[in-house]
This record gives structure tokens, sequence and C-alpha cells, in this order.
């Protein structure tokens, strides 16, 4: 395993970690009154949008299973219409499952549904981004020993920790603390964010660590 692939993927996961920091820092000096906790559906949907974006780029950029064939230019349009319904699909089904454990049906419908979206940001998309719209891809990844690269086992740790920490995140919400972030969903959207960076940090130091027993086949 080569080391300066490690670095790329601790610079590229990196990045992740600042723009979500950055999410909190910046738009204070633009947007008067803006807070995580505060306005949090605003919050929410920079997040997505910042985390999505530089996912984005960081893809086009790095390539990190780039294909050997040459893809036409139609072929490039058809994928990228799939990831957009496929990633529109992964909000729809957050949002059911977030409301089968619990969340209010009709009341904070909004608020769920974009909490659905960050998730999806957090798992889906670096699904689409890494393996494409292709399914089977994803069992395979998602399977015992099924990451074929570093990049691959980092989607698997960030994934496993974004939605560990949405889930952790929701035990406060009963409880009788009457604080302000146990309003919905501003817990398990933090939750959700505190997991995706553990996992962002977690996952090229783990890979480092364990880079002698790690032995990636091509499939």
């Amino acid at each position: 395993m080569k080391e300066a692939e490690i670095r790329r993927l601790l610079a590229a996961n990196l990045l992740c970690v600042f723009s979500v920091i950055l999410t909190a820092i910046v738009p204070p000096f633009f947007w008067d009154g803006f807070t995580v906790l505060g306005t949090h559906l605003a919050w929410l949907c920079v997040c997505s949008v910042c985390v999505s974006t530089l996912n984005i780029i960081l893809h086009l950029v790095l390539k990190p299973n780039l294909s050997p064939k040459r893809i036409s230019f139609a072929h490039k349009i058809s994928r990228f219409l799939k990831c957009c319904v496929y990633f529109f699909m992964s909000c729809i089904l957050f949002h059911a499952i977030i409301v089968l454990y619990g969340a209010p049906l009709i009341e904070s419908v909004t608020e769920t549904f974009l909490f659905a979206v960050l998730l999806s940001t957090f798992t889906t998309l670096q699904c689409l981004c890494t393996l494409g719209p292709n399914i089977q891809a994803w069992i395979r990844v998602f399977s015992k020993n099924g990451a074929t690269s570093i990049w691959e086992s980092s989607l698997q740790i960030t994934t496993i920790c974004s939605i560990f920490g949405a889930w952790f995140g929701a035990f406060p919400i009963p409880l009788d603390w009457d604080r302000p972030w146990q309003v919905w969903p501003i817990s398990c959207s933090l939750g959700a964010t505190f997991g995706y960076v553990a996992g962002l940090i977690i996952a090229p130091l783990w890979i480092h660590w364990n880079r002698k027993q790690l032995t990636y086949k091509s499939r």
C-alpha cells in the first residue's frame, strides 16, 4: 500500500472536516443572527451544500476509482442523472426510516426531511462519488472484506460513523433537561455531523495503522 495514497486520503478527509467547521464559522459574518442552534434549518442547508460541493470537487480532482475505459459524454450524462435520482431516493428513504424510528409524521416535516438530506450527504453522496450508481458495488463494499481500496475502506468507516452518530444523537431528546439543542432534530443532526467528522479522521489513521494487514484485491 502506497503511503502517498494514504496521504491523499488524509488530505481529502481533512478538507471535508474543515468544510464542516467553516459552515458554522463563516455564515455569521454574512448572516446576522446565524447560529448552528438558533437557525438550525439554515445551517443544515449550508452544511449539506458545502459538504456535497466539496465531495464532488474532490472526486473530480482525485479520481479515486478512475476507470481505464473511455466513457462517452452521453454515458456521463446518464450516470449524472442516475446519481441525482439515487440521491433523491436516499433522502426519501432516510426520511421514512427516521419517521419509523419516532420522528413526527406530519409535524416538523421540513426539519425531518432536511435531516434526511444531511444524512444522505454524509453517506449516499460519498457512495455515489466513489462507486457511482452501482448498487452491486455498494453491497460489495459494505459486506465483510468487500473494500478493494483505501477509499472504499474510508467510505465504510465514515458512513457507519455518521449513521451511528445520528442514532446516538437521539438519546438526549426524550430527557427532561429542557435544553435548546434537544429540539428536533438538532441533537440527531449534530450527532451525525460529529460522527461524520470522527469517521473522516479515524479512517486514514486506522488504514495507516493496519496498512500491513490490509491486502486489497481487485474485483
